[in-house]
């Protein structure tokens, strides 16, 4: 994982001494309520997910993904409306929550992860069950293995989810987008719809506490957001662009550019 490109911008994660005692309890308080959430979603995904049908399994996703931001504090703000059918959703990567924001809003997302996040405790068996389409960066072959899969349910009528950044950035300005995957939608004839994501808080129109960068762990990323005040997220949904016969690195680079404009005018 890229480190920050702003390493100034970021806290260092506060040590339980350093809380006041208020805030860690409230902090302690958001971290249980939020593992249980997790249990809780996890014997969901393992014992009703199987017998529901897709409507049923994707509008628990979307509840769950709004109780989980809920529960570390977060207030989720929503702007403009995901195409119906299928789409590729292109947004910019912040944070591990970024698949729970999108979630809220658009459960249907299958989201391309890489791989490790399978393995993650607890997270890695919830986003599986969400359908989430898994690469291995290191195996080059691998990319066209997953730009296949990604057509097939592009042209199902799925609706596939890809941070191009291929890693988090502090979210102040994206991270140069790479542009494989994005083969997929002009191949498929389904349009891609961009997300500009943005975390603020009191004081950072760019939250330092949501930035996921560097060899920041779970755990560490988990204390600070518990431990933040007033935290927001910003889901802005831009418009859908058909791209049939776009070159792929020009798209990359338009679609970019078109995200790091609304993360500009939204500060």
């Amino acid at each position: 994982m890229q480190g920050p490109s702003d390493s100034t911008s970021l806290r260092a994660v506060p040590a339980l001494g350093t809380v006041p005692p208020l805030r860690r309890l409230r902090a302690l308080w958001r971290l249980a309520r939020t593992v249980l959430h997790g249990v809780r979603g996890l014997l969901i995904v393992l014992l009703l997910f199987p017998g529901w049908t897709p409507a049923r399994r994707q509008a628990r996703i979307a509840s769950w993904s709004r109780q989980l931001l809920a529960g570390l504090g977060l207030e989720l703000h929503a702007h403009g409306g995901f195409h119906a059918g299928a789409k590729l959703i292109v947004a910019n990567h912040v944070s591990w929550l970024d698949i729970a924001a999108i979630h809220a809003l658009c459960p249907s997302a299958r989201f391309v992860s890489k791989a490790e996040v399978r393995q993650w405790p607890l997270v890695g068996r919830l986003v599986d069950g969400a359908g989430t389409l898994y690469l291995q960066r290191e195996r080059a072959r691998d990319a066209m293995r997953v730009l296949h899969t990604i057509t097939q349910a592009l042209q199902e009528g799925d609706t596939v989810a890809v941070f191009p950044e291929g890693t988090t950035g502090t979210g102040h300005e994206p991270l140069p987008f790479h542009a494989n995957l994005l083969q997929a939608v002009i191949a498929s004839g389904a349009p891609v719809q961009p997300v500009a994501l943005r975390y603020s808080e009191p004081g950072h129109a760019v939250s330092p506490s949501a930035a996921f960068v560097g060899d920041m762990s779970l755990g560490q990323s988990l204390w600070r957001l518990a431990c933040a005040q007033d935290l927001s997220v910003s889901v802005q949904v831009l418009a859908p662009q058909a791209v049939a016969h776009a070159d792929r690195r020009a798209l990359a680079a338009q679609l970019r550019e078109t995200i790091a404009q609304a993360l500009r005018d939204g500060r």
